[in-house]
C-alpha cells in the first residue's frame, strides 16, 4: 500500500506515466472508431484526480441548449444514482453512496444542500425514494420513502405484481401495488450476486426486464481494474458480465461477457436490440481506454481483461487468451477516455425537437484518474435505422464551476411521462429535469 500512494503521489500526468500530452478535446476519442494510441506501461498507476465536491449554489442549474429549461425536480437526496418510470408515472430513485463518493462531498457542503432542500428522512441513502407529479406540470406533488434497508441498490424494474431491486450483492423481489408509497419487510432474495466485502470492486448493478417480462438482465462489473496474474482470476468468477435470468432467479447463464463494468441497459426502440454503457480500464494513458456503448449480442464476448475495442491486446493481463481475444467484438461507440459513462436513455417521446427522437442520451459521472478533468455532462448521439448517426454532442453541462470543482455529477438519465429527461446527480443531491422551453 505505501508502494501504491508513493507511485500515485508521482505520476501527476500523462508524460510521467511514459506518454506524451494528453488530449484535452478528447475528440478522437469518441465515436465508432476512435484513435488509439500505444498504451502507456511501465508498471506506474494513474493519477488520483477527482473534481472537489462543493455542491451547487442556491438558484445555480446545468446549462442545456438554447430552447430547452432545467429545474429542480427533486432536491434534497442522498446521492442519487438511478431512475426507474412506473406506468403510472411515478419515478423511483434509487439513492446508494461509495466511499469515494461520501469523501468528496465536504461537510459543510453537504448540510447546505440539505437545509436548502428540506431532505426528507433518512438522509443515509441505501433506499428507494418515489417521486410523484400527478399532474404532469414538471414539480414533484409527493416524496415517499418506498423501501429501506437496502445495499447500494441501483437498478429497478418492474414486472406485472412484483417490483425488482438490483442491490450490489443480489436481487430482490417485492410485492407492488399500483400508487403504493411504502413497501415494507426484506423482499424475497431471488439471484445472489458476486459480491466481495471490503473491496467489491464496481459496485453498481443495472437491471432490465425483457418486453415482455419473460427474462430479466443484471449487470456486474469487475472487482479489480485487470486481473494481473492467475491468482485474481478467480475473484473475477461471473464478473464483467451480464447475467440474464428468469424472473423467480432460476436459469441464469452469461449473456454477454467481457465487459469490465456494464451500467446503463436499454432496449435499442427500432432494432429491439440491447445496449450497454461500459466502463473501460485503467493505467494505459489519459486517452486509453475510451468508455463505450455497444449493442449486446446474445454469447458475445467483448474483450475484458485481455482485449480492449475488439482485438488491442493488453500487455499487462498475464496469462493471455488468444482464443478468446480472437472472437472478441469492437464496441459500436466510444465515449470518450475515463469519462465514467453511466447513464443510457434513448429519447422514445416526441416532446423534443425531431433531432433528438431515437437517439440516446449518456450520463458521464466524470474522471478521476486523468490529468485533466473529463465527462461531468450529459451529452446526446443520434440515431438512425438503429444505429449511431452522427458526432456526439454536449446536452447538459456545468457540472464542473470555472475552478473546476464539481457542482455535481450527472449518473441515470430517463425520461418523464412528460417527455422532459430527468438526470440524477448524486453529489448535488438532485433530479435534475431538462424540458422544451413552452
Amino acid at each position: 500500500m505505501k508502494l501504491q500512494a508513493l507511485l500515485i503521489s508521482v505520476c501527476l500526468a500523462a508524460s510521467a506515466c511514459g506518454g506524451g500530452a494528453p488530449l484535452t478535446d478528447q475528440s478522437s476519442t469518441y465515436g465508432p472508431k476512435p484513435v488509439l494510441p500505444p498504451p502507456q506501461t511501465g508498471g506506474l498507476v494513474p493519477t488520483i484526480k477527482v473534481a472537489e465536491a462543493v455542491g451547487w449554489p442556491e438558484g445555480a442549474a446545468p446549462t442545456a441548449p438554447a430552447g430547452f429549461t432545467v429545474t429542480r425536480f427533486a432536491s434534497g437526496l442522498s446521492h442519487p444514482r438511478w431512475m426507474k418510470l412506473l406506468p403510472n408515472g411515478d419515478i423511483l430513485v434509487a439513492e446508494a453512496a461509495t466511499t469515494r463518493s461520501r469523501g468528496g462531498l465536504t461537510a459543510a457542503a453537504r448540510n447546505a444542500i440539505q437545509e436548502r432542500a428540506g431532505a426528507i428522512e433518512d438522509e443515509g441513502g441505501n433506499r428507494i425514494v418515489l417521486l410523484r407529479d400527478g399532474d404532469g406540470d414538471g414539480d414533484v406533488d409527493e416524496k415517499h420513502v418506498l423501501i429501506t434497508g437496502l445495499n447500494q441498490p441501483f437498478g429497478m424494474e418492474l414486472i406485472g405484481a412484483h417490483l425488482y431491486i438490483a442491490n450490489t450483492d443480489a436481487v430482490y423481489r417485492y410485492p407492488y401495488e399500483e400508487n403504493a408509497t411504502r413497501i415494507s419487510g426484506q423482499g424475497e432474495r431471488i439471484l445472489s450476486l458476486p459480491y466481495n466485502e471490503g473491496a467489491n470492486g464496481h459496485w453498481t448493478r443495472d437491471l432490465l426486464a425483457k418486453p415482455d417480462g419473460s427474462k430479466l438482465y443484471v449487470s456486474v462489473g469487475s472487482v479489480s481494474n485487470i486481473p494481473e496474474n492467475e491468482d485474481a482470476f478467480p475473484l473475477e468468477t461471473r464478473r464483467a458480465n451480464i447475467l440474464e435470468f428468469n424472473p423467480d432467479g432460476t436459469g441464469e447463464r452469461v449473456f454477454a461477457a467481457g465487459l469490465r463494468n456494464p451500467n446503463g441497459l436499454a432496449w435499442e426502440p427500432v432494432s429491439g436490440a440491447l445496449w450497454v454503457a461500459v466502463n473501460e480500464r485503467d493505467g494505459l494513458g489519459d486517452d486509453l481506454v475510451p468508455d463505450y456503448m455497444t449493442s449486446v449480442r446474445d454469447g458475445a464476448f467483448y474483450g475484458w481483461p485481455y482485449s480492449y475495442f475488439g482485438q488491442h491486446l493488453d500487455p499487462r493481463v498475464e496469462p493471455q487468451n488468444p482464443e478468446l481475444v480472437s472472437r472478441a467484438l469492437a464496441p459500436d461507440y466510444a465515449l470518450g477516455a475515463h469519462t465514467a459513462s453511466l447513464g443510457l436513455a434513448f429519447y422514445t417521446a416526441n416532446r423534443f425537437p425531431e433531432h433528438y427522437r431515437g437517439g440516446v442520451f449518456i450520463g458521464q459521472h466524470g474522471s478521476w484518474n486523468r490529468s485533466e478533468l473529463v465527462g461531468y455532462k450529459v451529452i446526446f448521439v443520434p440515431f438512425a435505422n438503429g444505429a449511431p448517426n452522427g458526432a456526439h454532442e454536449d446536452f447538459l453541462t456545468g457540472f464542473l464551476n470555472d475552478r473546476g470543482e464539481a457542482q455535481g455529477r450527472p449518473v441515470g438519465v430517463a425520461v418523464d411521462r412528460t417527455g422532459a429527461l430527468l438526470v440524477a446527480d448524486d453529489v448535488g443531491g438532485i433530479i435534475w429535469r431538462v424540458a422544451r422551453a413552452s
